[in-house]
């Protein structure tokens, strides 16, 4: 079967670039190899358990030269629509994170904001935030991530929190990171002349990377590592445009693909 050729990558970073410490194995020449082969790209994250720089760092230590505009995640989303309401929230954010919210007020708090923050996630805070949202308060997740891969296996996500303070509180979410379409469109706006439907998306997520791209018109390539586990292209409908073993596999296929529309 012949694809079109995208013009531009989204690429998911844990799990599908590094988990935690370590990079995928091939990753910086593949990088390198996409680069050279002229593709628009951008790395999109839900990852917020760590600040912007402090993610860069990590990136920088395991190899990778990233500057901050080829990167957009759920923090930095979070931030702007905070600012954009005029929210002041309650941030269950670790303290690290917290530093991308320092010019955010958080005094008598009308919003009630979850990450990842497994200090915060306890009986007493939790009830915290149940009150807050009983007052009017809203709920919002960077993501509703279900689990994710860390080097000793996976580790439940914020999406369970979320879930519950939603079910107590008979609130929905507003999800500001991936599947949301609208995250997906911010992702693109610094990328000359593309659309969503011009887009490829390469995550280990199914449900948040591969579904959510599907669901609004991008291709989906699902890599097994990072939490992919047997069965993952299962669980979406339309499945994955291609399930690969890596990112590697991956940049390979669309540097292929590009080879042989010239």
């Amino acid at each position: 079967m012949k694809h079109s050729l995208p013009k531009a990558i989204l690429i998911d970073l844990s799990g599908t670039v590094h988990v935690e410490n370590t990079l995928i194995r091939g990753v910086k020449q593949a990088l390198t190899k996409l680069r050279a082969a002229g593709f628009a790209y951008k790395f999109v994250t839900n990852t917020s358990k760590e600040s912007s720089s402090a993610l860069r760092s990590r990136l920088t230590r395991l190899g990778l030269d990233v500057p901050a505009n080829e990167i957009f995640s759920s923090l930095s989303a979070t931030h702007d629509y905070l600012l954009e309401k005029s929210l002041r929230p309650m941030l269950f954010l670790e303290e690290d994170a917290m530093q991308d919210f320092k010019d955010i007020d958080t005094s008598n708090p009308n919003a009630v904001v979850i990450g990842l923050a497994p200090s915060m996630f306890h009986y007493d805070k939790l009830t915290e935030a149940f009150n807050c949202l009983q007052s009017g308060a809203q709920l919002i997740g960077l993501n509703k991530s279900r689990y994710f891969q860390r080097e000793t296996g996976l580790s439940l996500g914020p999406g369970a929190f979320v879930s519950a303070l939603e079910y107590s509180t008979d609130k929905s979410a507003k999800i500001i990171g991936k599947p949301s379409k609208t995250f997906f469109e911010k992702s693109i706006e610094s990328l000359e002349d593309v659309a969503l439907e011009d887009c490829v998306m390469i995550g280990d997520d199914v449900r948040d990377d591969v579904g959510g791209a599907q669901c609004i018109g991008m291709r989906g390539i699902l890599v097994q590592t990072g939490k992919y586990r047997d069965g993952d292209e299962m669980k979406v409908s339309p499945p994955p445009y291609m399930v690969l073993p890596s990112l590697v596999d991956a940049i390979d296929h669309l540097v292929s693909l590009k080879a042989t529309s010239a």
